[in-house]
């Protein structure tokens, strides 16, 4: 079983938030499958679902971004599932507006959500989708910028990367995950 875990934060507050660009692509991949993420379960709103045939487990920690490794942890530990079996789908400010990049293991590259699921985890050999949104401008604080909505002119290249990103995560679970990277970072 696949555990794919989009990260942000709970609330009406942060709902279209850059921070939140990883719930918003569970939200994605539920709407493509006909599912709901909905049971609260391990500090996370979580569903079951089959991508083709493979079973798996969509969650959004409830935790709130930094804690976000407690729920991780909790989700592992009761489905009896390993780092290995994990695809975190995740804001990243190091990639431009749009991009979506899959990579396998690496540091948490100052991404508090990152941070905790290694913290929690003991390992950071798990599989990442990266949704680009860019840096704030010079002067601008990065926590100040994550929270914060999409301009106008913004919305539609961030919604096409939401929709890449639950793509991606999808073909790591079907394709495996270099072809999910052969696919999805040459874009």
């Amino acid at each position: 079983m696949k555990i794919i875990v989009g990260l942000g934060n709970p609330g009406r507050k942060y709902e279209r938030t850059r921070h939140n660009a990883g719930f918003l692509a569970v939200d994605e991949i539920a709407v493509s499958l006909r599912a709901e993420v909905s049971q609260e379960k391990f500090h996370a709103q979580i569903g079951r679902v089959r991508i083709d045939s493979e079973e798996s487990l969509l969650a959004k920690p409830q935790t709130y971004m930094n804690d976000s490794g407690r729920a991780v942890a909790a989700i592992l530990r009761n489905t009896y599932a390993t780092a290995a079996d994990l695809v975190v789908i995740h804001d990243e400010l190091d990639l431009p507006l749009g991009a979506v990049r899959v990579k396998s293991g690496g540091g948490h590259g100052g991404h508090n959500g990152l941070r905790s699921i290694i913290e929690h985890l003991g390992s950071s050999d798990f599989i990442r989708v990266r949704i680009g949104v860019g840096r704030p401008e010079a002067g601008k604080d990065a926590a100040d910028y994550v929270l914060s909505t999409f301009a106008a002119e913004e919305r539609q290249v961030a919604e096409e990367a939401v929709r890449q990103a639950a793509k991606a995560a999808m073909a790591v679970v079907t394709q495996g995950l270099t072809k999910a990277m052969n696919l999805f970072n040459q874009k």
